[in-house]
């Protein structure tokens, strides 16, 4: 008997006795997160729980500030990211292909913060404010905050500085460069423990926004909708996870390990942000994504975006199929 027919006889008497098949080797794929912030955990924790193993992958986490992973995504150096869905709107008015599948942030929630010098929000004006990346979740939320606060940049003569991240906006307080910011409420909080003033919690004025998501090219998906159906699946199951209170205190120990938080009292405010604001089903919002349009051409970051539905950067059939399979229910 030929080789070939012993090795295929081999595997079907296996089977036979039940034991495991061989595994294939998993699928290696680069998923990028366009901040540092508790709304990635959801990625950390299928990683670190073995979610993402459990579905064949090989991911490689990769912080790519979010501008620019989108950028990425459409030049083909990474498949899937999780970035908002301002850059998506900002790819597709752009002619570009890219859409989001899952929305793990569906809110606008970032605290206004200001230097202790700062009494109250008029004397920002004539002064610099950092706003990160020229069209992302944490810039919007400025404008909205600078909004609600009377305070409109080129009258009042305010300077918005494209500063980084989160922890480059938190250092560029810090160090006097600039007046205000926009950050997540973990890292807010840091600054109110050292004196500095929150102006603003855009997360009290429930303002509806799609934030953070799962975002790819529908010619991605389309070339390998197993491989995204699984990401999917691995990091609905993180969200899952993470919103078991049995589950806490591993949580809370991934959270200190990426975000660099050592205080228990710090650790209980991210933790407890993190799981009031992950949606249980982790899908887009067609009502968030519609504010994001609006905000996006009411404050002049993307006039094109109102030419665009939300389904046209949504695409809501992974969240269909997850909803009627019964795999969103089962997770509970």
């Amino acid at each position: 008997m030929k080789l070939w027919a012993r090795v295929v006889l081999f595997v079907y008497f296996l089977t036979l006795m039940g034991a495991p098949a061989i595994a294939a080797e998993p699928t290696k794929i680069l998923l990028a997160h366009g901040a540092i912030n508790n709304l990635v955990e959801p990625l950390w924790i299928a990683k670190e729980q073995g979610f993402f193993k459990k579905y064949g992958l090989d991911v490689d986490l990769v912080f790519i500030i979010a501008g620019r992973a989108a950028q990425a995504m459409l030049a083909g150096q990474v498949p899937v990211a999780m970035v908002g869905s301002t850059h998506v709107t900002n790819a597709v008015t752009a002619g570009g292909d890219l859409t989001m599948i899952l929305g793990l942030q569906n809110s606008l929630n970032y605290f206004f913060m200001a230097r202790p010098t700062i009494k109250k929000p008029e004397e920002l004006k004539g002064k610099k404010v950092a706003i990160g990346t020229p069209s992302g979740s944490a810039s919007l939320a400025t404008y909205v905050a600078l909004d609600y606060l009377g305070l409109i940049p080129r009258r009042d003569n305010i300077v918005l500085l494209g500063i980084g991240g989160e922890p480059e906006r938190l250092a560029a307080l810090r160090a006097g460069s600039v007046e205000a910011a926009s950050l997540s409420p973990e890292f807010g909080q840091i600054l109110v423990s050292e004196g500095y003033r929150v102006l603003l919690d855009t997360g009290k004025e429930k303002v509806p926004f799609q934030s953070s998501g799962m975002v790819a090219s529908r010619s991605y998906i389309k070339a390998n909708p197993q491989i995204v159906e699984n990401l999917a699946r691995a990091v609905v199951e993180g969200v899952a996870f993470i919103l078991k209170p049995a589950n806490k205190e591993i949580v809370v120990r991934s959270l200190a390990r990426n975000l660099r938080l050592d205080k228990p009292d710090r650790l209980e405010k991210a933790y407890v942000q993190l799981i009031g604001e992950l949606p249980k089903k982790p899908c887009p919002s067609m009502e968030g994504v519609a504010s994001v349009l609006k905000l996006m051409v009411q404050h002049g970051l993307n006039a094109k975006a109102a030419q665009l539905k939300p389904e046209d950067i949504v695409d809501m059939s992974l969240c269909k199929k997850f909803e009627d399979s019964g795999f969103f229910k089962s997770l509970y």
